[in-house]
C-alpha cells in the first residue's frame, strides 16, 4: 500500500485509488461535480483541482491515481485560485434563478459556490439559451442550468443500461439530449434527479410542491417490490411529499425504482378512512363497533373449516402473525400468504429466499434466470446483475420470457422442457454452470406460480445441487419474489395447516359454498369474482378490488403510516417506520386484528407492538436478527412430477401498476400512457 502526504499528514492508502478518494480517507473535503463513486471517471468539471508537489499545474484529483511518495496540498493559494476560476467559468452561463429552482436548498452548485467560489463575475455577455428536453412524466428539464458534468449520461449508459442520453455539439454548443426526443424508457430514470448536481434535472411530479427544509424526514423501507430498498420518506404535515433512496450497499446501493419513488401520490387517493358494512347490497359507513358486530354475527359459532384468510403482498409481519393467531383461535387451517399461487413451502428456508444475498450477485461468475424478468420485477436488482455483467467474465443465460434486460443474455429456451434438458447436460450452458466457481440460479414467480410450480422448483433444486451451486461457502440458489410480504409470511408459516386450503382451494371452496367467511388482509391480487356468496371481510388501505367485493371493510394503514417489520427476498429482516398517520378512523393492522379478536371472544395475547414483535421471534428466531442476511437451511423441497410444455411468463406485465398504491397513482398512470405511446411509435 503506497504512502503519501496530504496537507502535511502522512497516510497509507490502498493501491489503485484516486487522489480524491485518498483525500476523502484523510478527512479532507474535495469539491466535485462530475465525479460520483458509482460511475466511471469523466474528469470534465475540474472542480476537484489540487496541488501536487513538483507538478507544473494543478491536477484533477478524481482522475489521478495515487503513487508512492506523492505529496498533495489542498489548501494553498494556487488551489483556491484554481477553484475560484473554475466556479467563475461554471457560472458564466448558469442562470442565477435559485429562488425559483426546485433544487434550491439541495443544490451542489449552490453549496460549492458558497464554499469555494468567487464573490463576483467579470462576464458581461449574454448567457446562452438551451431548449428544454422532454424526458417523460418523471424528469423535468431546465437545460439552461446544465453544467455538462455528464453524470446523467453515464448513469443511463452504465447503471440503467438504456443508452438514450448523450451529448451533441462541442464547446458552447454542447447539449445533453436524447438525440431523438422521446420519453426515457428506463425504470430507474428517477435516479437522474438525485445525481444531477444542479437544477437541470428535477422531479416533475414534485415540481413546486415543497422546499427541503419544510419536510420531516423518516427512514424506512420500500414495499412496492420484494427487494426492500432502503428509503427516506419526506412528509409535510399529514402528506407524503416524496420518497428518496437511502444508502445501503447490501441491498439497493443508492438507487430506487421509479415506482418506489413516484407512486407515492397514490397514497392520497381512493383511501379507506372509515369502516363500511354492506346493507341491502350497498356499502354504507359504519362505526367500528357496528363493523365488528357484523363480523361477529357471521363468525361466532361457525366451524373453523368454513373460515379462511388470505394475506396480501404488502402486509407487515406484525399483522400477519396476528392474522395467523386469530385464525388458529377460530380453528381455521385455511390460511395462505401466496396470492399468486406460488408453489413454495414454509419449512425449508433455503428453498424460498435469495440465498446468496443481493450482494452475492457481485461474486457470481455464471447466472441462470428461470421464469423471471428482473427488469420489471426488481429494477434495482436487475441493475446489480448488469453491474456484474459489465465487470466481465460472467456468462448469463435465461429460460423464460424474451425481454431486454439491459445486458447480453443467452436465451436457452422458454419453458420447463429446456430446464430438463439443461439438468440432463444436453445444453452447453450446463458446463458453464458446472465450471463456474460461484454459479447463481435465479428462479422467479413466473416459474413457481404455475400448476406445475412445485415440479419446476424440484428440478431447479436438483440442478443447483448438480452444478455444485449449494455448498458450505456458497449457496447460489436464489428465489426472486415479487411481493414484499411473501418471505415474512412463509417465515411465519402462513400456509395451509393440516387439511387446510391454499388460495386456489379457498376460492374453489367459496364458489362451492364450503367456505362461508373469507378474511382478506390487504389481498387485492386475487380473482374476487370467484369468492361466490361468501361473507368477505376486507382489511386494507385502498378501495381496490378486495374492497369492492367486501361485505365489511376495516380501514388499515399503508406502509408509510405504521411501524412494521418486513422481510425482503433475501431473507433480510428490516424495520419500516411511521412517517405520518393514517387518514380518518384507519388504524394499524395488527391493532385492528387484536380489537376484533376481543370482540370474537378469542383475545390475542398482546397489547403493544413490542409484544407483537416478541411473538414474531417466538414463532421464528430469524426475526431477532435485524438487517442481517445469511443463506437459509437446506433440505428437500419442491415436489417431483410432470411439467407442462407451456412457456414461463413474467408475473408482471405492467411495471407501473402492480398494487393498490400504484394503481391509485396518477403519476404511474401517466408513465403507463407515455410508455404505450413510445411502443406504438416503434
Amino acid at each position: 500500500m503506497p504512502k503519501m502526504k496530504i496537507d502535511g499528514v502522512e497516510i497509507e492508502v490502498p493501491a489503485g485509488i484516486t487522489v480524491l478518494q485518498a483525500c476523502e480517507m484523510a478527512g479532507v473535503e474535495i469539491p466535485r461535480f462530475c465525479y460520483h463513486e458509482r460511475l466511471s471517471i469523466a474528469g470534465n468539471c475540474r472542480m476537484c483541482l489540487v496541488e501536487q508537489e513538483k507538478a507544473p499545474k494543478p491536477i484533477a484529483s478524481c482522475a489521478m491515481p495515487v503513487a508512492e511518495g506523492m505529496v498533495i496540498k489542498t489548501d494553498t493559494p494556487m488551489v483556491k485560485k484554481a477553484r475560484n476560476g473554475v466556479m467563475e467559468f461554471l457560472l458564466i452561463n448558469h442562470p442565477l434563478d435559485c429562488p425559483i429552482c426546485d433544487q434550491g436548498g439541495e443544490c451542489d452548485l449552490q453549496d460549492q459556490a458558497m464554499a469555494f467560489g468567487f464573490d463576483r463575475s467579470r462576464y458581461l455577455e449574454n448567457k446562452r439559451a438551451v431548449p428544454d428536453k422532454e424526458l417523460g412524466p418523471l424528469v423535468k428539464t431546465s437545460m439552461n442550468r446544465c453544467i455538462h458534468c455528464t453524470r446523467c449520461i453515464r448513469f443511463a449508459t452504465e447503471v440503467a443500461g438504456v443508452e438514450e442520453l448523450g451529448a451533441t455539439g462541442r464547446g458552447e454548443s454542447m447539449e445533453v439530449t436524447t438525440y431523438v426526443e422521446h420519453t426515457l424508457s428506463s425504470e430507474l430514470s428517477g435516479n437522474l434527479v438525485d445525481l444531477c448536481p444542479v437544477g437541470a434535472l428535477t422531479s416533475k411530479p414534485y415540481a413546486y410542491e415543497a422546499r427541503s427544509w419544510e419536510l420531516r424526514k423518516t427512514e424506512s423501507v420500500d414495499v412496492l417490490d420484494a427487494l426492500g430498498a432502503n428509503i427516506r420518506i419526506d412528509t409535510r404535515g399529514a402528506i407524503v411529499m416524496r420518497i428518496l433512496p437511502r444508502l445501503n450497499d447490501d441491498v439497493n446501493e443508492e438507487w430506487i425504482g421509479d415506482k418506489t419513488r413516484h407512486a407515492v401520490d397514490g397514497l392520497r387517493y381512493q383511501r379507506l378512512d372509515r369502516p363500511y358494512v354492506r346493507k341491502a347490497g350497498k356499502l354504507v359507513a359504519a362505526t367500528w363497533s357496528e363493523a365488528f358486530a357484523a363480523i361477529a354475527s357471521k363468525v361466532e359459532g361457525l366451524d373453523g373449516k368454513k373460515i379462511a384468510a388470505i394475506a396480501g403482498d404488502q402486509c407487515d409481519a406484525e399483522s400477519m402473525v396476528a392474522l395467523k393467531d386469530l385464525m388458529a383461535a377460530l380453528g381455521s387451517p385455511n390460511v395462505d400468504c401466496r396470492q399468486d399461487g406460488a408453489k413454495l413451502e414454509s419449512g425449508v428456508r433455503g428453498g424460498y429466499i435469495f440465498n446468496p444475498g443481493i450482494r452475492g450477485i457481485d461474486r457470481a461468475d455464471a447466472i441462470l434466470l428461470i421464469g423471471t424478468n428482473p427488469r420489471f420485477e426488481s429494477p434495482v436488482l436487475n441493475a446489480r446483475i448488469r453491474k456484474r455483467y459489465l465487470a466481465g467474465r460472467c456468462a448469463i443465460a435465461s429460460i423464460g420470457p424474451m425481454a431486454d434486460l439491459t445486458y447480453a443474455v443467452d436465451r436457452l429456451g422458454a419453458g420447463p422442457a429446456t430446464l430438463r434438458e439443461l439438468l440432463e447436460g444436453r445444453l452447453g450452458f450446463f458446463e458453464k454452470l458446472k465450471a463456474a466457481k460461484n454459479p447463481l440460479i435465479i428462479i422467479g414467480m413466473g416459474a413457481l406460480s404455475r400448476e406445475d410450480g412445485a415440479a419446476v422448483l424440484a428440478l431447479t433444486r436438483e440442478l443447483a445441487e448438480k452444478v455444485n451451486a449449494v455448498r458450505d461457502d456458497w449457496n447460489g440458489f436464489a428465489v426472486l419474489h415479487t411481493a414484499a410480504a411473501r418471505v415474512g409470511g412463509l417465515d411465519l408459516g402462513l400456509v395451509p395447516g393440516e387439511g387446510g386450503r391454499d388460495v386456489a382451494g379457498i376460492l374453489a371452496g367459496a364458489q362451492a359454498k364450503e367456505i362461508d367467511v373469507v378474511y382478506l388482509l390487504a389481498a387485492d391480487e386475487i380473482d374476487t369474482q370467484k369468492l361466490g356468496k361468501a361473507f368477505v371481510i376486507y382489511q386494507g388501505h385502498h378501495g381496490d378490488a378486495g374492497a369492492h367485493r367486501a361485505d365489511v371493510i376495516l380501514p388499515g394503514a399503508a406502509y408509510t403510516e405504521k411501524p412494521g417489520t418486513y422481510v425482503n427476498t433475501e431473507g433480510r429482516v428490516q424495520l419500516g417506520r411511521r412517517a405520518n398517520f393514517p387518514p380518518g378512523e384507519a388504524r394499524e393492522d395488527w391493532a385492528i386484528l387484536r380489537a376484533l379478536s376481543e370482540r370474537l371472544g378469542k383475545t390475542l395475547p398482546y397489547d403493544t407492538i413490542d409484544q407483537v414483535r416478541a411473538r414474531l421471534i417466538a414463532v421464528n428466531r430469524s426475526f431477532a436478527a435485524l438487517d442481517q442476511q445469511a443463506p437459509g437451511s437446506w433440505g428437500a423441497f419442491g415436489k417431483a412430477g410432470p411439467v407442462s410444455d407451456a412457456a414461463f411468463a413474467s408475473p408482471i406485465a405492467n411495471y407501473y401498476m402492480t398494487c393498490p398504491i400504484s394503481r391509485a397513482s396518477r403519476t404511474m398512470a401517466e408513465c403507463m400512457a407515455s410508455r404505450q405511446q413510445v411502443l406504438a411509435a416503434e
